[in-house]
Order: C-alpha cells, then structure tokens, then sequence
C-alpha cells in the first residue's frame, strides 16, 4: 500500500517557498504521492475553508515536478466541470509527459456554489458535466500520437452514491475524502456491488483520510480515519490495508487557515508516521554525489 500527502497550496501562510519546502520534505521523508486541491475563484463560500492565496493546481505541480525527482504528484480533487475536458486532457497530458509519467488525477463534481456562479457554469448540472468530462478527456487520450501512450490514472472522488457509481463507471480507482473505518469498510461493499451490477471491474480503492495525530487516544464513533494517537493511525492504516487500499493519502489539514502559517506541525506529524512505517527517505544532493 502506498501512503501520500495532500499538501496545502492555499491559505495565508502560502508562497512558493513553503511549497517548496512541503515539497521537499514529503518526498525527503519517502512519501509515494503529493497531492493538491482545486479552485480558481476564491468566493465567499471558498475563502471561509480555504482562503487565498490559492496556487492553481496544474501550474503548481508543474513547477514542483522541477523541484522533485522521484514522488508522484496528483490532484485531491481536481473539479471537473471548471474546465473544459480537452483542456484538462492536454495539461494532464503534458504534466504527466515533462514529469516522467508521475501524474494522478483526481477528479471530482466540485461543491462551492459560489464559484460554479463565478465561473458562469450551472451548479445544478455539475454531476453531468463531470460525467462529460472524464468521458471526452478519454477520448481525447486515446490519440496517442498526440497525448501519449502511458494511461494517466483517473481517481473519481466524492463519498455519495453518485460519485461510487461515477468512480466505477468512469474512473481506475475511487478516492472518498476524509471518513471514519466502520463508514470506508460498508461503502467498500457498496463499490463492489455496484460494479457487479454494471459488470464492471472494481475500481481500487484510494482514500483520503484526516491525519491528526494526539498526545491520547480518540475516543468514539465519530472519530475519523487518521486521527488520534499513533498506534491508532497505524491501526487505521492496516485496516485500510485489509480492505484492499492501493494509496492512502494523508491531509494534515484541519480546517482552520492559520495551520498554513505553521506547516513544521503538520511536518512533525508527517515525519512521526513516516517512521513507523519505515518508509525509506530521498538521499539528500550530497548523499547521491
């Protein structure tokens, strides 16, 4: 199973130094996959979760491929219905093409009505439309001439119903954000039946979970995946294992701005699970010469 990490590319502590150093540090600790959010106008409903600056996604992992060597780089969601499929197709294409085939790209319907108004695109309408997306982005692929012969892989994100028949209709893996075990080990039923349903092959499982890491135990039902004392976490981490993850992704951010003025917190916990799972760290520049 492989681990990332949803790194934050907004908020008010935010500049190309400390995504530089989130970079570094997620693919120095020996992290498999960093991962960044979408938006492209910060309206009201946006700012009060994830307020500006806000680095758009395609342009932001661009440049940190240049940074990085060895760590794949995804989106954790990227909102389909914001762009258009062949857009989106031709920037995936190229990212995945001058960063050495390290692309994931996470997809979702996207939920800031704001914005959908902002960026004139009918709210109402936004399940369709990503249906359409992920539908003419794959033909588009399918010109390998022009976008290349490696098969980017598509995770469909989005913890209803809809978006666990769209991962399965649609996508190579299905990515639900941030939920509790016992909620992840029923919905894992539902993703297979689903695709028995359809004939379909089950698309593997890609989670994002909390990562938030306490001095004591977390008690009670409503504790999420990732959060509580580190023997927890790894708990987590094994029972998401048994389930049949691929790639578990850690989001060390808990809802309030201000952790993006401290991000060494979130590193510290990073480098506390990092060393329980043993996972092997980038040489340093001088190490490798």
């Amino acid at each position: 199973m492989k681990i990332g990490v949803n790194v934050l590319n907004f908020g008010p502590g935010t500049d190309p130094g400390v995504l530089r150093n989130w970079a570094r540090t997620v693919e120095g600790l020996g992290f498999d996959l960093l991962m960044v959010s979408d938006h492209i106008a910060v309206t009201a409903d946006v700012a009060a979760r994830y307020p500006a600056p806000f680095y758009e996604p395609f342009t932001t992992l661009s440049w940190l491929a240049g940074l990085t060597t060895r760590i794949r780089l995804g989106t954790t969601v990227l909102i389909a219905p914001y762009r258009h499929p062949l857009l989106t197709a031709r920037m995936a294409a190229n990212l995945d093409a001058l960063s050495g085939g390290r692309l994931v790209l996470g997809v979702g319907v996207g939920w800031a009505r704001q914005e959908f108004a902002a960026l004139g695109i009918p709210f109402e309408r936004r399940g369709r439309l990503t249906d359409e997306h992920l539908r003419g982005m794959r033909a588009a692929w399918a010109d390998t001439a022009d976008y290349g012969t490696r098969k980017i892989p598509v995770w469909v994100g989005g913890n209803s119903d809809a978006g666990l028949h769209r991962a399965v209709r649609l996508g190579d893996a299905w990515h639900p954000l941030r939920c509790t075990i016992p909620w992840l080990r029923e919905a894992a039923v539902r993703l297979k039946a689903a695709a028995d349903e359809q004939h379909l092959p089950v698309p593997a499982l890609a989670p994002r979970i909390a990562l938030e890491v306490t001095a004591a135990p977390v008690i009670g039902e409503q504790r999420l995946a990732g959060q509580g004392a580190i023997d927890q976490i790894m708990d987590d981490l094994d029972q998401l294992r048994l389930l049949g993850a691929e790639t578990v992704v850690l989001d060390p951010y808990n809802g309030d701005p201000r952790e993006t003025c401290h991000p060494q917190a979130a590193w510290q916990a990073l480098a506390t699970v990092a060393a329980r799972l043993n996972l092997s760290p980038t040489p340093t520049t001088a190490e490798q010469t």
